[in-house]
């Protein structure tokens, strides 16, 4: 059942988002769909045995456990770092993607730490 709310949470988006620009189209309806498909997922991932406690952490504390800091950190540096230095010749993205690197750790270093 996940997925099919999933599929059919996304098609309904995707047509909410076509009735932005299409004035035929309606999106309010589509958009409430979405929600509502979502929501079953919403309540699912809150009662997940892994995902649910960091999420109910997230909500209740504003914080974040240590080693899902240190993860995140190491992973999206290693990923900027790589595309920094092999993939991108540009050096305007490169910078950019320094900065915005740099920012997402002042995000995540800004949580309280859970022990």
């Amino acid at each position: 059942m996940k997925t099919l709310y999933i599929v059919i949470g996304t098609i309904s988006l995707a047509l909410g988002i076509l009735g932005i620009f299409l004035p035929l189209l309606p999106t309010t309806p589509f958009l409430l769909l979405t929600a509502a498909l979502y929501s079953h997922l919403y309540n699912w991932l809150l009662n997940h045995r892994y995902f649910g406690p960091y999420i109910r952490n997230y909500r209740e504390n504003k914080a974040i456990p240590l080693r899902a800091k240190i993860v995140s950190l190491v992973l999206m540096w290693g990923t900027m770092l790589y595309c920094i230095f092999f993939l991108i010749p540009l050096i305007w993205v490169k910078v950019l993607l320094g900065l915005i690197a740099t920012g997402i750790t002042y995000h995540i270093l800004s949580f309280k730490t859970l022990k």
